[in-house]
């Protein structure tokens, strides 16, 4: 049953999903028209949504809000309605639709008897309410942010959905820092800039642990938007910030001495856009979502044409109402989710071994919670997902054109590899038997438990694993010993998790990069610290 939200709901909402969205606005520029334009439409919708909320209801229902809601007479029981965010995912659906208005041209009307509808709507509340009372049939976010609306209980009841993966952000989220901070590890102790709640903890806190580091190892200043956070960033309050491209640029350009740490192209497994509806909705409107997933997923195929990816600039750029060169850069900073990539995130391929709906869902959904961010845990992955239009799909959507993204290839490491500066270091005391190489069973959970997400995470990036031991010994024994042991890591993770060989740089340094302060090595504390191997994220080249 179509119902508004209370007003008590709405106060305890806007707090857990202010900025939950982390992708919208990314690509509104300072110096256009239309930067200029939005932030003082946003400051009027702010004026006016304080003074009256009712009005301000009543005003929406007419104006659309901020942006037009495309409301027209195609607006029937056979439109399916889309809200979108400022965010470049969405051009295989618009170029299918033929823009966003519910229209007779559409490829989803031609061929499969129905029309859809895309409303832009960046006010995430907005949204909320609309989607509540049935005005969208959908809404947009992102996987690990997804339990912010599965966990309250009012949003709960409604029984929320994902049933598709939109795409992965590729450069368009980053981490910068300011002067004397050139690893993740330098973070530690250092004040950063963050939306909170949004996918920018989940971007952070994956970051730090590349580094053998946790969320309580910096302090966090929260913001309201990653705008915020870009704009304290240039002032001596933070060390860092996580923002969106591309006021990681501007912004460090105004910092002397600044510099993009790292972006989502090295953590390029980590912010996965989503698109879920209720339940019952999915349901009764069965035949319309089955429709929808299969017309977007040949879109995604279609628009690796060089011509028919023209044709769907254009209609991001109409929607987004930006011009032709930042919408080709912007489409440049995501990868587009095909089929393939869908039955890998809703883990319906058995055989899949990389970073899953499921594993950021369920770890922010845990983390949200320890950190106060939501009322409570959320169901897990499994109990919040819908893939029946996937399934579906599935055997209609087969071939070359609609496979999963495959592991990235690395050429085979060279000298400069071996000892290229590393993005982070996270050190792991792994327990071999005297003398042996061979992981133990234990050692095996350990890489599992400890480095296998991360290498997941970042998986356009080399990784660098070095072998250390303590002095007992001769030092060639313990130099071939150390390479042995880092090189049973990388094949362990080689193998069960599917990466490219040539992707780790095998080193083993023996007894010579004792830990500071063990340097002789005098008693066994001393020893066991010297007996580890250290996984090292490179930089994407």
């Amino acid at each position: 049953m179509a119902r508004r939200l209370t007003m008590f709901s709405k106060l305890l909402i806007v707090f857990m999903i202010l900025a939950a969205i982390g992708f919208g606005g990314k690509w509104i520029l300072d110096n256009t028209s239309f930067g200029q334009t939005l932030k003082q439409k946003a400051e009027q919708e702010k004026a006016q949504s304080a003074s009256d909320d009712a009005a301000s209801s009543s005003n929406d229902s007419k104006s659309g809000g901020l942006f037009n809601r495309n409301k027209d007479s195609n607006a029937d029981d056979n439109t399916l309605r889309v809200q979108l965010v400022t965010w470049p995912g969405y051009a295989p659906g618009l170029y299918f639709n033929e823009g966003s208005n519910a229209n007779t041209k559409s490829r989803f009307f031609k061929e499969y008897g129905f029309k859809v509808e895309f409303t832009r709507e960046d006010n995430l509340l907005n949204a909320l309410d609309g989607w509540a009372s049935d005005e969208y049939d959908v809404l947009v976010q992102t996987a690990d942010a997804f339990s912010l609306y599965t966990a309250p209980e009012e949003l709960a009841s409604l029984k929320p959905r994902a049933f598709m993966q939109v795409d992965w952000s590729r450069g368009g989220d980053a981490i910068i820092a300011k002067r004397g901070i050139n690893t993740l590890n330098d973070l530690k102790g250092k004040r950063v800039a963050l939306a909170v709640p949004a996918p920018a903890q989940t971007m952070l806190i994956t970051a730090l642990e590349s580094a053998g580091l946790s969320i309580d190892d910096v302090k966090i200043i929260k913001t309201a938007d990653n705008l915020d956070a870009a704009e304290l960033f240039k002032s001596d309050d933070v060390d860092a910030a996580v923002v969106w491209s591309p006021y990681d640029v501007e912004a460090t350009n105004q910092v002397p001495g600044s510099k993009i740490l790292m972006t989502t192209v090295e953590q390029s497994h980590i912010i996965g856009d989503i698109m879920f509806a209720k339940e019952d909705v999915i349901n009764e409107k069965k035949a319309m979502f089955n429709g929808f997933y299969e017309g977007w997923m040949r879109a995604v195929a279609e628009i690796k044409d060089a011509g028919n990816s023209e044709k769907a600039a254009k209609y991001l750029g109409e929607f987004l109402q930006f011009g032709p060169e930042d919408t080709k850069a912007m489409m440049g900073r995501v990868y587009y989710a095909s089929h393939g990539d869908n039955m890998n995130f809703f883990e319906l391929n058995p055989k899949f071994r990389g970073m899953t709906g499921g594993d950021l869902y369920n770890k922010m959904n845990r983390k949200f919670f320890e950190m106060k961010d939501n009322p409570n845990m959320g169901p897990t992955w499994r109990n919040v997902i819908n893939t029946s239009a996937i399934l579906n799909a599935n055997a209609k959507l087969t071939g070359q054109a609609y496979a999963a993204e495959g592991v990235k290839e690395f050429a085979p490491p060279t000298a400069a590899d071996r000892n290229a500066p590393a993005l982070s270091v996270k050190p792991i005391s792994i327990n071999f038997a005297t003398g042996q190489f061979a992981l133990t069973e234990n050692a095996k959970t350990l890489i599992d438990l400890q480095l296998s997400e991360i290498a997941k995470s970042f998986a356009n990036v080399r990784v660098r694993v070095e072998g250390n031991t303590d002095n007992v010994g001769s030092r060639d024994m313990n130099m071939k010993l150390s390479e042995k042991r880092a090189r049973s890591v990388a094949e362990y993770l080689q193998k069960t998790y599917s990466m490219d060989a040539n992707r780790f740089v095998i080193i083993g340094n023996g007894p010579d990069k004792p830990v500071a302060g063990c340097e002789s090595n005098a008693s066994a504390e001393c020893k066991a610290k010297n007996r580890r191997t250290e996984f090292q994220l490179l930089s994407a080249s």
